[in-house]
């Protein structure tokens, strides 16, 4: 005979930690997640529902089968899976758990999440991120996006963090992690707005970015003429 853990009864969603890749869909208009394991292929939105991965009929999760969203009770369990080599571009999700769950030891296997903040970490070069940019992968109609700073995007699809929760939608908060502060933001005195701060490195990445080319074109050919 086996034991059953009595049914809970929280008078609050339970709460819980998770990592994903951020992802933006091919025409730019819609923004949400990926898993970084079972399900990874199916991207969510910041309000989702949990469907079984192997196509089954039942209702997740399911006590006989791994569907489900899953998270972790403890931050630092979280952010320790993104020490490893396939996930140092994923962000950190802070979520509710909502609907049916099932209880283990570390952390959650549930029905319905809604995630609250994302925590975007450092670009690859260590500055701090201002945007996320095409990762160079993806799924079909998503584009996968990792964290970069001004300098590094070089012409790349991206959108900043501000943006990203725009589109992402339901009240979604995009946070910018640890990193070093190489890259002043020049922003005034007294404006403590970290989304503007984003958008004007965004922009101006992209405008160095055009000048550079127009620069190249304007150099002279072989000929003593303009290039092109």
């Amino acid at each position: 005979m086996r034991l059953r853990l009595p049914e809970e009864r929280p008078t609050e969603p339970p709460t819980g930690y998770k990592i994903a890749h951020p992802v933006l869909s091919q025409d730019g208009t819609r923004a949400g997640f990926t898993g970084v394991s079972l399900g990874g292929a199916l991207p969510y939105g910041v309000l989702a529902d949990a469907s079984c991965v192997y196509g089954l009929r039942h209702r997740a999760p399911n006590r006989r089968c791994d569907c489900g969203f899953h998270c972790v009770h403890d931050r630092t369990t979280a952010e320790a899976l993104l020490c490893t080599a396939e996930h140092r571009t994923a962000v950190l999700l802070d979520v509710l758990v909502l609907g049916r769950y099932l209880r283990f030891e570390r952390g959650f296997r549930y029905a319905r999440q809604r995630v609250r903040t994302a925590t975007v970490g450092p670009c690859a070069c260590g500055t701090v991120a201002a945007a996320l940019a095409d990762a160079g992968w993806g799924r079909p109609g998503w584009r996968a996006l990792a964290p970069s700073c001004a300098g590094c995007l070089r012409g790349r699809t991206a959108v900043s963090l501000a943006g990203f929760a725009r589109l992402a939608g339901d009240g979604l908060r995009v946070v910018a992690g640890a990193g070093r502060a190489d890259v002043p933001l020049d922003l005034p005195e007294g404006v403590g707005v970290p989304e503007l701060a984003a958008e004007a490195a965004l922009l101006q990445a992209r405008l160095d970015w055009f000048q550079s080319q127009l620069a190249r074109l304007g150099e002279p050919g072989p000929d003593g003429g303009p290039q092109g």
